[in-house]
């Protein structure tokens, strides 16, 4: 009688459904992707059965346990109970795909030898159903040693069969019966294991012998010298010489066990029918028609983001600005009022009028990887990556980072070849992500909607996003040339069935994205506002030692009072001499408190620091105003839009106005929100009145190439155990971003001249 808590670990074959069952098995709610590599770090979760508490533990997806990389070195170690964070599980359960037994179960068989109780779980069996596979279970379990149950994780069918299943194996502890080796082989395992003595397990030993090359060889090696490499390759080429040469040894055993298997429990219609799937993946996976359709999906996303989010941003720019107005009405003015409507309700606000469009983003690539394209867009693109030394396997983690590098770059684990991942994981960055997304709606809105036709701003944000695709092979392609030469890696990945995307599923992802968003601009963001709001308040007096605020405060009670008459002058088509000169004295009081605080921001530590680098900004068309407001956006992409609302000062302003034309002048003239705080300040200057759209482009240009963000560093960090890489990243990006907002502000100033 079964007492103890019980452990079981989930292997499968990345997208053969671990996830969801694990979601069926534990009731948590696991983000389940539907193409191969979204399980890259071990999920925990635990449920009760028989009164039994059943701790379970998703592994990483992997299509064998030679360990190659570091996702698969991490199932073959806690199986081996090599972790000491976890108990070895007393139960594994394999999770198959019904529709692709021939390949799932060759994983199963190295299970086999690990010498634990194994359940089988045949998941989709719908789906194999549909193609006309018949699966006799029973039969099957009979060939293979271990129960076979059938299941469909995502409906819960079969669910407490595999329950039952799982804890009788435990109970029973019987250790399963793997494929038979040549005698050879086993032969030289039995020297091997001699010579390395009990330490390391047999089924180590196994892996040591087939894996040329691989982590157990390297690991070994390191332990017992040289020698141990020595007689490693006398042992292979004895087996060579016998006629089973490694690693091919282990294939031929392998499949012929599991042809021997399938022959015995799976019945096949003679001619597969040919399914509308079939044909649609004959459009989606064509060299030109699949290129078009992935062109289209990215534009309609990236377009719908426009037109779905406004209404959203609306509502959450005006609590923003009630909110503001209430603690200017409640507070006297002074650092503190300053702080927390300019630095906090304003700063943070000013990112946080962006959720809208970032969780319709998430929501979409939670779509598109639930339906089953995202593996489709990835065989695609193998051509693509092949040319620049990558594999397909590297566009899974490239597409991540369009909604954040962080998990983009932490899903180059699959990968296998150390240089093929470090080549990903440093060109990773260089895709759009969410964080960017402000910068480029905040400038298209500006400068790209008045006057352009609707589908202008959809087109330009599409190009944008496209920069990145473009870039980073080309990018890969330089490095695996020079710094992490090698051969392109072969690209094998199962394409997954269709499915219908769980709605359920899709709102948590774009909630779970929405909530990250939030508590970044309510930490990291929130900090790095008060710090940009304390750098352009101080100092806050002038030469006389007089209060930039208070000054400021008076000049807009003087203008007030006098906008009754400022409007009647303005409205009087025959002015007299006198009235004239009255007007120009009353526009130049209403200018007074933008001109103070213009003076201010300048005299303050960004200001005076933006003033001084200003000729390095000056061939990217940039003034003080938006390099530092690149500058202090480094540690957080998100950050330069606060900032730019602090330097440009739109507490006065309406943002309901952009791109309004119902709204009345006034509001207008007050410029609705930041973009057009921007766009007016702009107006006023030589230079960008005259090439507005080329400094937009400029700047826009230069966030999707430049690397600011703290957390990518860090996880590069993490992820290549080393500074270098992060340095290299951070400097290469910046360079490269420099030059693209130079190229493209110089390219497109000669052409508004030729247009002129």
């Amino acid at each position: 009688m079964l007492t103890k808590t019980l452990t079981v670990a989930l292997v499968g074959n990345p997208n053969a459904g671990k996830s969801t069952l694990f979601n069926a098995l534990s009731g948590l709610r696991q983000r389940v992707g539907n193409y191969p590599g979204v399980t890259v770090e071990m999920k925990k979760g635990q449920f009760t059965a028989g009164g039994l508490t059943v701790d379970l533990i998703d592994l990483p997806g992997t299509y064998s346990l030679a360990a190659r990389s570091p996702d698969e070195m991490v199932a073959v170690d806690l199986l081996l109970g090599r972790r000491p964070e976890e108990p070895r599980p007393d139960v594994v359960l394999s999770i198959v795909d019904a529709t692709n037994l021939d390949r799932h179960l060759y994983l199963t068989s190295q299970l086999l030898d690990l010498g634990e109780p194994v359940v089988v779980a045949v998941n989709m069996i719908d789906a194999a159903e549909a193609q006309g596979v018949k699966i006799d279970c029973t039969a099957l379990s009979a060939k293979l040693g271990v129960p076979v149950i059938p299941i469909q994780a995502n409906k819960g069918i079969g669910i407490e069969a595999l329950t039952q299943a799982m804890l009788a194996a435990a109970e029973e502890a019987k250790a399963p019966v793997g494929p038979a080796f040549p005698e050879a082989f086993e032969k030289e395992v039995t020297s091997l294991q001699t010579e390395l003595g009990a330490d390391v397990p047999g089924f180590l030993t196994r892996r040591l012998l087939l894996d040329v090359g691989g982590y157990v060889e390297a690991w070994q090696v390191e332990h017992h010298g040289q020698d141990l490499k020595q007689k490693l390759a006398e042992a292979r080429q004895r087996l060579a010489d016998a006629g089973h040469s490694v690693p091919g040894v282990e294939a031929r055993a392998r499949f012929a066990w599991v042809r021997a298997a399938v022959a015995v429990g799976v019945t096949r219609p003679a001619v597969r029918p040919v399914a509308f799937t079939d044909k649609l993946d004959k459009v989606l996976t064509h060299r030109v028609w699949g290129t078009l359709v992935f062109l289209v999906v990215m534009f309609l996303m990236f377009q719908s983001i426009f037109l779905w989010a406004k209404p959203l941003m609306d509502g959450i720019d005006g609590v923003r600005e009630d909110i503001a107005k209430g603690i200017e009405g409640n507070m006297a003015s002074g650092p503190l009022r300053a702080l927390l409507v300019d630095g906090v309700v304003k700063g943070v606000g000013s990112v946080l009028i962006f959720l809208p469009q970032i969780m319709i983003l998430f929501g979409f690539i939670a779509f598109l990887e639930d339906c089953g394209y995202m593996a489709r867009a990835a065989f695609l693109m193998d051509r693509l990556m092949s040319r620049c030394g990558l594999s397909g396997k590297s566009f899974i983690p490239l597409l991540s980072s369009v909604a954040c590098a962080v998990p983009g770059i932490m899903a180059t684990r699959v990968i296998e070849n150390r240089r093929d991942r470090l080549a990903t994981i440093v060109v990773a960055p260089l895709m759009s992500c969410s964080a960017r997304l402000p910068v480029y709606v905040l400038l298209i809105g500006a400068f790209l909607k008045e006057g352009y036709s609707s589908w202008v701003p959809g087109l330009v944000l599409f190009a944008l996003y496209m920069i990145g695709f473009v870039v980073a092979p080309l990018v890969a392609l330089v490095l695996k040339r020079t710094l992490l030469k090698g051969a392109t890696p072969v690209f094998v990945m199962e394409l997954p069935a269709y499915r219908r995307p769980k709605i359920f599923a899709v709102l948590r992802r774009m909630l779970e994205a929405g909530w990250a968003f939030t508590l970044r601009a309510g930490t990291f963001i929130f900090a790095a506002m008060i710090l940009v709001w304390a750098l352009l308040y101080f100092p806050h007096r002038d030469a006389n030692g007089e209060s930039y605020p208070n000054r400021i405060e008076k000049a807009e009670e003087a203008a007030k009072s006098n906008e009754d008459k400022l409007k009647e002058l303005k409205a009087k088509p025959d002015a007299t001499d006198d009235e004239k000169a009255e007007l120009e004295k009353l526009e130049e009081a209403a200018g007074q408190a933008d001109h103070l605080n213009g003076e201010w921001k300048r005299s303050s530590y960004l200001g005076r620091t933006g003033l001084y680098l200003e000729p390095v900004f000056r061939p990217l068309g940039w003034d003080w105003k938006i390099g530092m407001a690149a500058l202090a956006s480094f540690p957080a992409r998100e950050v330069i839009v606060g900032t730019l609302g602090l330097i440009y000062d739109v507490g006065d302003v309406d943002t309901k106005a952009i791109g309004n034309d119902d709204a009345d002048e006034e509001a207008k003239e007050k410029a609705a929100g930041l973009a057009k705080a921007v766009k007016d300040d702009w107006s006023k200057d030589p230079i960008r009145s005259k090439y507005g759209v080329a400094v937009a482009m400029s700047v826009m240009v230069f966030f999707a190439l430049c690397c600011q963000c703290a957390s990518t560093l860090a996880v590069i960090r993490r992820e290549t155990k080393s500074w270098a890489w992060p340095a290299f990243t951070f400097v290469y990006m910046t360079v490269l971003a420099y030059l693209g907002a130079m190229v493209t502000f110089q390219f497109g100033s000669m052409i508004i001249d030729a247009m002129g």
